[in-house]
């Protein structure tokens, strides 16, 4: 069937109670358009889990901090959906800012603890901005499930994290990170990375997997991360934010010896002008 695309609340609540009447689940994939083969993959895994798919496609404006790229970040809605209509999903939810952000909104979601270091400390306000989003399109879709990508893993804990402490009735399945045949983890930020760039950007997936393989043997958890960011810099990486290991769960530090448990390894820095993140389970 086409893919039916709707632009209000009222229109998107519509159609789920219609679905939810009919005894159908509903399963929601929220991004921020550009998509490509990584988004397709969780509209893929949500099919999976609710018989009924919708995807949001909103760049939100509360995540960008003044200096980042909101007005350049790349928009092609009908793109978008025609990729979302090729993979299956059934509902595009396309709202303005003035509807996400009406006259006088002044609500904000903050999720302490694990939003605050990584990301959380390389770009303030970012995981605010988030969390309250995400926290609105749960509450305007109403869905069984909700997907989220393990590319950004500290956003899929503090959505975790904000979905039980609100008692949110919603499943949130985390999908792996989808990506290019040489490592790199796909992004829509890619787009950004010039030719010699884009040959370099791999060396991050390929420093994480020499990082687990470290780890895995025993190696200290401060000597790992002092090889891996070395190796950044020997890509090209002019600024690291952080490449660290992590508790899997909690996102606490962990080290310096070796690790115990479950763990994740987190990286983020500057290659040429496109900021590129990944990370790795142990």
């Amino acid at each position: 069937m086409p893919l039916s695309i709707v632009r209000t609340v009222a229109d998107l609540r519509a159609q789920v109670t219609a679905w939810r009447k009919a005894g159908e689940s509903v399963g929601l994939v929220p991004t921020m358009g550009a998509l490509h083969a990584g988004h397709l993959s969780l509209v893929t895994l949500a099919k999976t889990k609710a018989q009924r798919v919708v995807a949001s496609v909103f760049v939100n404006p509360t995540q960008f901090a003044p200096h980042e790229d909101f007005d350049a970040y790349p928009r092609d809605e009908a793109k978008d959906a025609g990729l979302l209509e090729s993979a299956g999903c059934d509902l595009l939810f396309a709202p303005t800012v003035a509807e996400m952000y009406a006259p006088g909104f002044s609500t904000t979601v903050t999720v302490s603890g694990v939003s605050e270091s990584l990301d959380g400390a390389a770009r303030p306000g970012h995981f605010a901005g988030v969390a309250t989003v995400v926290s609105k399109l749960l509450l305007q879709c109403g869905p069984h499930v909700a997907v989220f990508g393990e590319k950004d893993y500290q956003q899929l804990q503090v959505i975790k994290r904000l979905v039980a402490d609100l008692d949110i009735p919603v499943e949130v399945i985390g999908a792996p990170t989808a990506r290019a045949d040489d490592g790199l983890a796909l992004s829509s930020r890619n787009a950004y990375l010039t030719p010699a760039e884009r040959e370099a950007a791999p060396s991050l997936a390929a420093a994480l997997r020499d990082a687990v393989e470290r780890l895995r043997d025993g190696v200290a958890v401060d000597r790992v991360e002092n090889t891996g960011r070395a190796a950044m810099e020997r890509a090209g990486f002019s600024r690291i934010d952080y490449f660290e290991v992590r508790d899997a769960s909690s996102l606490t530090h962990l080290g310096p010896g070796p690790i115990t448990g479950p763990a994740r390894i987190l990286a983020a820095g500057i290659l040429g002008k496109t900021r590129l993140i990944d990370n790795m389970a142990v």
